[in-house]
């Protein structure tokens, strides 16, 4: 045995190499120091990473796509709970015997169109508003095609507008178009809305996590 070997005490009883040599590791935004049992040198302080999700007003250019990247397959369970829980008392969403008799739908049970809105929305939120402070208003909405139990849904947006509010310094309107599509390709429903986002330098979303007491 070479003389910077050193048993590990594995299971096996075998006589492993370990040498004195650090590898660095790298997964993702995190850096990791991999060091042998006999290095007694003191690990380097871990580098922080804030916590900040989502974008900026800075980060939007007119004309760009976001395809959102989560699907969301809507069950029999969603759109009868949704659909009780606001009151809604058209059958057509929750009884599959009426359901039989709906030309639209030939038998099948149709999504709340009000839950198909909000899951949509929801499936945009990451890349357009994560970081906005207030929903300014939507106009255009536009339900193009019945959306049925078991459908899986997608959105995505395209850029329309950003520009500086005149009112509130370190904010600004992102004017954007979003569209839901199922499983096949087909647009559900299309809308245009406005938020209010602030801008990098305002520092808005940024430096929130508390800091430790230890």
């Amino acid at each position: 045995m070479s003389g910077n070997a050193t048993v590990c005490g594995c299971a096996t009883g075998r006589v492993c190499q370990v040498t004195s040599e650090v590898r660095r590791l790298t997964v993702k935004h995190q850096t990791f120091k991999v060091r042998s049992v006999n290095e007694g040198t003191a690990p380097q302080a871990a580098t922080v990473h804030p916590a900040v999700l989502g974008r900026f007003l800075d980060d939007f250019t007119p004309g760009d796509v976001y395809q959102h990247p989560f699907g969301r397959t809507i069950s029999e369970a969603d759109s009868t709970w949704f659909t009780l829980l606001t009151c809604n008392t058209n059958q057509n969403h929750f009884n599959k015997h009426l359901a039989q008799t709906n030309p639209v739908s030939e038998g099948r049970l149709i999504v709340n169109s009000g839950l198909t809105v909000a899951l949509v929305l929801g499936l945009s939120v990451i890349d357009m508003s994560q970081n906005a402070v207030a929903n300014l208003g939507w106009t255009d909405i536009r339900l193009t095609h019945p959306v049925y139990v078991g459908d899986t849904i997608y959105a995505e947006s395209t850029v329309l507008g950003v520009r500086e509010s005149a009112s509130r310094p370190g904010f600004g309107i992102l004017t954007m178009r979003t569209r839901g599509l199922n499983q096949d390709g087909v647009d559900v429903v299309t809308w245009e809305r406005s938020v209010l986002v602030p801008t990098k330098a305002s520092g808005i979303g940024q430096d929130y996590f508390p800091t430790s007491s230890r």
